[in-house]
């Protein structure tokens, strides 16, 4: 007998179809699975044998033949063990083949019958419409996920059993909902705050900066001054997700089978935090089966290198075509896959190898010559990426038993906030494509922006002359101050950039002069 089910996988972020024909004839009683198959989707027939008899059901020694089309296309993960076991079932005639033609199945079995949650459902989700099937049958675990995108009916199932009992009297199963508003609007409670951090006021102000014009920034300082605790406090302070940011984010943290089943999408803002030691795939993504890395499951979040030149090199120099572009290539023989990475770069790092060359009360151990040798691990190119450098002293003893509390994360936010609601307005206004802003945060203009939005008066060209001249601060360095500036101007909620805008962007590019000579 033959019988046919429908399935999906998923190629970087986009879902395609995949067709399970399963054929029982006489012969040899084996399970051949023929169809480009991983070795995950070999062993998938162990599985489904122990599955289907301790449910309950007869499994016959035949042989057994299950082709996954398209032919020419690999197969990978175990998500396809519930729909090649249902198509058994069909073909022994155990189940009507004819109730498999209108659903679209998925999941991982346990050899009890248990579904066990698969990877990539939302993107399954997002490619399917009511128009091809009448429901997608998911994983328990999945159904969250799943029903968020909101494009066709979602049925869960716990187990087999499950399965076979809605397949035969469908009529008698709700689909999954969920109510994306009520849950979207949930509040999630940080445990870290910014006034958790005594002192480091300007530091504070320089991130404050970042967060409202989503700036990248490097914070420089020696052991112990607060850098990894400042950065860890970011997220806190930049401005909610919007649905649509959370739906891109949790598509592609469903790949990595990171979304919480509770919650079925990401609420939050994400913090990737990579050891040192980590690989360029690791970070920037990639593999065999492209998968994304660090920089793009920290999309529409913060992505914080710490010790940053103890980075191989060419680990930082794969972050330059990520953050130019905000988006991932991965390209392999058989296919090219694009992963999203509009995120904020975060980086901490000593001001010399021993790590004391600004600290008053230690001695630094390192020459002019060697102080530069370690700066110079981060290149050029790495480095105009960076809107802002801040110097991070060590902590003051009377920072430390201050006993006044320190301004909040909610303060903060609310200030970034509206300095980002101030830029989507000027950039909706400014240019759009089909109502849609070209840019959302001022950290993203270009030539054209920095012409149009970014216009200083005669005062303040002078004092950037003397910038540029006198504080030997590069070319480079010049549209990143007139960035910075506007984002400073957005925060005093100043339709212009004034002098004291520039001035205090001037100063937070540090690592453009000799400092260390």
């Amino acid at each position: 007998m033959f019988a046919k089910v429908n399935s999906f996988q998923v190629s970087g972020l986009d879902a395609y179809p995949v067709t399970i024909e399963v054929d029982i004839s006489y012969g040899l009683p084996t399970i051949i699975i023929v169809g480009l198959p991983d070795n995950a989707v070999k062993e998938s027939k162990e599985r489904v044998r122990a599955a289907i008899k301790n449910c309950g059901y007869p499994f016959e020694a035949r042989r057994i033949t299950v082709n996954l089309a398209p032919a020419d296309i690999k197969k990978e993960g175990p998500s396809f063990d519930l729909a090649i076991a249902l198509g058994i079932l069909a073909a022994t005639g155990q189940i009507d083949p004819a109730l498999l033609a209108r659903y679209a199945i998925l999941g991982e079995l346990s050899l009890d019958g248990k579904i066990l949650p698969i990877k990539g459902c939302l993107s399954i989700a997002m490619g399917m419409s009511g128009d091809q099937f009448d429901g997608l049958i998911v994983p328990f675990d999945n159904a969250r996920e799943s029903a968020i995108a909101n494009t066709i009916a979602i049925y869960p199932a716990r187990n087999l059993l499950e399965v076979v009992a809605f397949l035969q009297d469908p009529q008698n199963s709700a689909p999954f909902k969920v109510d994306i508003d009520s849950l979207f609007k949930q509040q999630i409670m940080n445990d870290t705050d910014f006034n958790d951090v005594k002192g480091q006021c300007h530091v504070k102000r320089g991130l404050e900066v970042a967060a409202a014009g989503g700036h990248n920034a490097l914070l420089i300082g020696p052991p112990g001054s607060g850098k990894t605790m400042l950065a860890r406090r970011l997220p806190t302070i930049l401005p909610d997700l919007t649905l649509k940011e959370a739906l891109e984010t949790t598509r592609i943290h469903s790949l990595i089978g990171l979304v919480n089943p509770n919650l079925g999408i990401v609420m939050t803002r994400p913090f990737r935090s990579p050891h040192h030691t980590s690989s360029d795939i690791a970070l920037v993504g990639g593999g065999t089966f492209p998968r994304p890395g660090e920089i793009s499951l920290a999309h529409h979040g913060v992505l914080f290198l710490d010790e940053l030149p103890e980075f191989n090199r060419n680990v930082l120099e794969a972050l330059r075509q990520p953050l130019e572009d905000n988006f991932v290539t991965v390209s392999r023989a058989a296919r090219t896959t694009h992963f999203p990475s509009k995120i904020m770069l975060i980086g901490a790092m000593n001001p010399c190898p021993c790590g004391f060359f600004t600290d008053p009360r230690k001695e630094c151990r390192c020459g002019p010559q060697k102080i530069q040798k370690y700066l110079s691990k981060i290149s050029g190119p790495l480095l105009d990426r960076i809107d802002i450098h801040l110097e991070v002293p060590a902590v003051k003893y009377q920072d430390l038993i201050e006993s006044k509390t320190c301004e909040s994360s909610r303060d903060i936010k609310q200030r970034t906030t509206k300095a980002r609601v101030l830029q989507h307005k000027r950039f909706m206004a400014g240019g759009v494509h089909g109502n849609v802003p070209t840019i959302y945060a001022n950290a993203q203009m270009n030539q054209k922006h920095l012409k149009e939005f970014c216009k200083i008066s005669d005062d303040s060209k002078g004092l950037m002359r003397e910038a540029i001249t006198g504080l030997g601060l590069s070319a480079r360095a010049h549209d990143k101050i007139l960035k910075v500036s506007r984002t400073i101007a957005d925060l005093a909620g100043s339709e212009s950039i004034k002098t004291e805008h520039l001035a205090e962007a001037i100063q937070y590019r540090s690592l453009d002069r000799n400092w260390w000579g």
